[in-house]
């Protein structure tokens, strides 16, 4: 398994989402932090179109148009032919040559087609060990509708919503803002059902408002959430760890425009990070329980970010959402929660790189065969 005393580790980002961007950055501080005594580390960037390269630096290739030297590469769902491939062109077409082996690999993608199971399921196929949740929880975390049908089948508070249709905003807008109406009164928060890093998402005050977010969300999914509007603290945790899992100490965001959007979380330091937050014991203890009762319902695995809203009014705390690759830049909530918890950013590295292991080890012992 490993390369004299390193760990052969593959770090993917960028990707076929909104989201492709964020991912560069969160992979920066990864591929920053990785000790370099412990791992062999290949960096492997997926472009907006969905080729996948390799390279001495891809993450400058992806993040400033770069023309270092890159090849085109490859990750077979195939068991017996394991390890990154570079497709070499030859005089009579291209041929397959194999660039390393991965002991572990590593997405750092965001959104569509990395945080959403597709990814997971090739890992998967080609029998390889990775960080995070499989297959069934990434894809249960990242449709925001049917996470929450999960969550009030749990006994979890969620805030009430309803799921719509691209086609429906595209055929008959005017039916959908009535649908959407019932949901609650004024002010309502539309989203793409399967994104994050708030990408999407508008918060609407009336109906003209509800047809341009029901647009601009359209635009990333096909799936679109309408979700009841509160005066609401947000809260988050941290969750790190496979079948018994662990909870980080909760932090609050205290944006300065009216919700924490995607500005907010990755160009401008106006908004506030309180951590810990600034809660009664007993909503701690609320917040820590319903978030790991979150994860196990859904079998998330390695790590996770759960989200919550608190509304002012009433102290009601409300589930929002789980993130299953949250954001890892230098700012970003989930390494600093960790970090409060006294687990530094280096050592959480680590620790999902065991977890991805541990992960594998358990899947190992299923077996593949059937006899009588």
């Amino acid at each position: 398994m490993l390369t004299g005393n390193k760990l052969r580790v593959g770090v993917i980002f960028g990707g076929r989402s909104g989201e492709h961007e964020v991912s560069l950055m969160s992979a920066r501080s990864v591929l920053e932090a990785l000790d370099s005594q412990k791992y062999e580390i290949t960096q492997i960037g997926i472009t907006h179109d969905g080729a996948w390269i390799v390279g001495k630096n891809v993450l400058a290739v992806l993040s400033e148009s770069s023309k270092e030297e890159h090849s085109i590469a490859a990750l077979l769902p195939d068991p017996t032919r394991k390890g990154i491939f570079t497709i070499v062109s030859e005089q009579h077409g291209e041929r397959l040559s194999l660039l390393t082996q991965l002991d572990v690999v590593f997405p750092v993608l965001h959104g569509s087609y990395g945080e959403d199971g597709a990814l997971q399921g090739v890992f998967e196929m080609a029998d390889t060990a990775y960080v995070g949740a499989g297959v069934l929880g990434s894809s249960l975390a990242m449709d925001k509708g049917v996470f929450k049908d999960i969550m009030r089948a749990q006994n979890i508070p969620v805030l009430d919503s309803k799921v719509v249709l691209r086609k429906q905003i595209a055929s008959d807008l005017e039916n959908t803002l009535s649908i959407c109406e019932q949901v609650a009164p004024y002010p309502l928060f539309v989203k793409p059902a399967n994104l994050g890093s708030s990408v999407g998402i508008s918060k609407c005050n009336n109906r003209s408002d509800l047809g341009e977010g029901l647009q601009e969300a359209a635009r990333y999914d096909r799936r679109v959430l309408v979700e009841r509007g509160i005066n609401g603290r947000e809260i988050e945790v941290s969750v790190l760890g496979n079948d018994d899992p662990e909870a980080s100490v909760p932090g609050e965001i205290i944006p300065e425009a009216e919700f924490y959007s995607y500005d907010a979380k990755y160009h401008d330091d106006h908004s506030e990070l309180k951590i810990p937050a600034d809660i009664p014991l007993g909503v701690i203890a609320l917040v820590q329980d319903c978030a790991l009762q979150a994860y196990k319902a859904i079998d998330c695995a390695g790590m996770a970010r759960v989200d919550f809203l608190l509304e002012k009014d009433t102290d009601q705390l409300y589930l929002n959402e789980i993130n299953t690759i949250p954001g890892f830049t230098q700012i970003s909530m989930y390494p600093k929660l960790w970090a409060a918890t006294g687990k530094p950013y280096s050592e959480l590295l680590d620790n999902l790189i065991e977890l991805a292991i541990e992960r594998k080890a358990d899947r190992d012992i299923t077996e593949r065969k059937f006899e009588r």
